[in-house]
């Protein structure tokens, strides 16, 4: 069958569509954890494996997605991930234990974990460098309103049908997209995409998903417990043993010499502090709507749809201004933005009006959207086209890496200071707690403002350089369309 459509559209679609389900999986599932322990009989406290399976299988499968993509092509890869995560939605539907939930959602992560270095490598593949800040104007969509979507959608499924639709959900979501993507979706493959690196995949994602084990359960553990200390000690020496051994391998898993650009170099430390300011307050606030300020799940899910309004807005208006202003000044002035954002929740009460609260969301997300948007294009301007899908790769790892550690900060947070007072045998919210968390967030987005002052504007406004280093021994096969 000929095509029809644009290979630019057909990756912008079907990566969308993948997007959207992939973020959005992270939070539905949490509201039907007390509905699924309910129904297999386990308290809450025993359905921790649901979540952290599908977040240890994630991290494990990202580092091995630039190989993937470079050796099969990634077609056949994002398709393959996208079936697999889709079936997987509807074995975990099907669950009738506690048990097989917990292995079908470890299936689930698998897909998940490549579905967006492998959907981002075709991204920019697909456009190019000149087009690519307007190409993430579609990417801010899922981006934006999944997490979001996920609580409120959640708790309504869970009350008006069952648990198991948080799950069936993706279904028509997913087979859609693969249907799409097998009649129009190009190919992007190396020639030579090197041996694989079996030692730097074992440590990076033994590393990876050892470390996040312990930053998600850290704060309800306690960091002391050896249940905690010995996964994070045995994770983070892992990643160190990563380093040493990828940047002596010629074709690493993770290339690590990608760092040597100083344009991605400069953008990947942004994001890390971005990221975990992001989600981090995406799990923070609407935890103080609800325990602090007596809103409903419903409610406070409804409560952050400003902040996605605000991260679309902003997607119609930085590709105008990324190239009249800059990409520097966008992510300092977003940041910056960002962090008065959330100083400024740090007032807010009872008696706050609804009407404050949205305007502040609607302007953090704006921020966000800045930033996002610029940081994501300029951090690739620079790679040579065939290390697109390994820089993909290390871009989303501390990415991921960088959401787990702002929520983990915020709930040891949290933890310390308490969430409640107990007066006169009266249990209330203890608002201070959530303020600190919110100082914290503030703290962390001026960290990205002062880190996007070394991103270098002439680098990331269409100034191509040849690769360097490993990039040119890495690039002598041209990543084009394959169809």
């Amino acid at each position: 069958m000929a095509r029809r459509i644009p290979p630019t559209t057909a990756v912008a679609v079907v990566f969308v569509a993948a997007l959207f389900m992939a973020i959005m999986d992270t939070t539905i599932v949490n509201v039907a954890v007390p509905a699924i322990g309910e129904d297999f009989g386990v308290p809450a406290s025993g359905l921790g494996g649901v979540n952290i399976g599908y977040l240890v299988s994630l991290a494990v499968f990202i580092p091995v997605a630039g190989w993937l993509s470079d050796r099969y092509g990634t077609r056949r890869v994002f398709l393959a991930a996208l079936v697999a995560f889709t079936g997987a939605s509807a074995l975990c539907a099907m669950s009738t234990s506690l048990e097989q939930l917990t292995l079908y959602r470890i299936l689930q992560g698998a897909g998940g974990g490549l579905l967006v270095p492998v959907g981002q490598t075709m991204l920019f593949r697909a456009y190019p460098p000149a087009e690519r800040i307007k190409a993430q104007r579609a990417l801010m969509v899922p981006t934006a309103i999944a997490p979001a979507v996920g609580p409120v959608l959640g708790g309504w499924l869970c009350d008006a049908v069952s648990w198991h639709w948080v799950f069936l959900v993706n279904l028509p979501v997913g087979a859609a997209a693969v249907v799409f993507g097998l009649l129009f979706l190009p190919d992007y493959r190396l020639d030579r995409p090197g041996r694989f690196d079996l030692l730097g995949f074992l440590l990076a994602g033994g590393g990876l998903s050892l470390t996040l084990y312990a930053l998600a359960n850290g704060a309800g553990d306690g960091w002391g417990t050896t249940g905690i200390l010995v996964p994070l000690l045995l994770g983070v020496a892992a990643l160190g043993a990563m380093v040493l051994v990828e940047r002596r391998i010629r074709m690493p898993m993770l290339d690590l010499e990608l760092f040597r650009d100083r344009l991605f170099r400069a953008n990947t430390i942004v994001m890390f502090p971005l990221s975990a300011v992001f989600l981090g307050t995406v799990w923070l606030y609407p935890m103080f709507l609800q325990e602090a300020l007596g809103f409903d799940a419903f409610e406070s899910g409804l409560a952050t749809w400003p902040e996605a309004v605000g991260v679309m807005a902003a997607a119609q208006i930085a590709p105008r201004l990324y190239r009249r202003i800059g990409p520097r000044w966008l992510m300092v002035g977003g940041s910056a933005g960002m962090g008065v954002c959330v100083a400024v929740m740090t007032g807010f009460t009872t008696a706050t009006s609804p009407w404050v609260l949205r305007g502040v969301l609607f302007v953090l997300g704006y921020c966000i959207g800045h930033v996002m948007m610029s940081a994501q294009n300029a951090a690739f301007a620079t790679i040579p086209g065939p290390s697109t899908g390994r820089a993909a790769t290390v871009f989303n790892m501390q990415r991921q890496l960088g959401g787990a550690f702002g929520t983990a900060l915020i709930a040891t947070l949290l933890t310390a200071v308490g969430t409640t007072t107990v007066t006169a045998g009266a249990t209330t919210a203890n608002l201070s707690a959530y303020y600190a968390g919110f100082v914290l967030c503030t703290g962390l987005a001026l960290v990205s403002a002062v880190a996007a002052l070394f991103v270098s504007d002439k680098d990331a406004l269409g100034v191509e350089r040849p690769g360097r280093g490993r990039h040119a021994r890495t690039g002598k096969a041209a990543a084009s369309p394959a169809s």
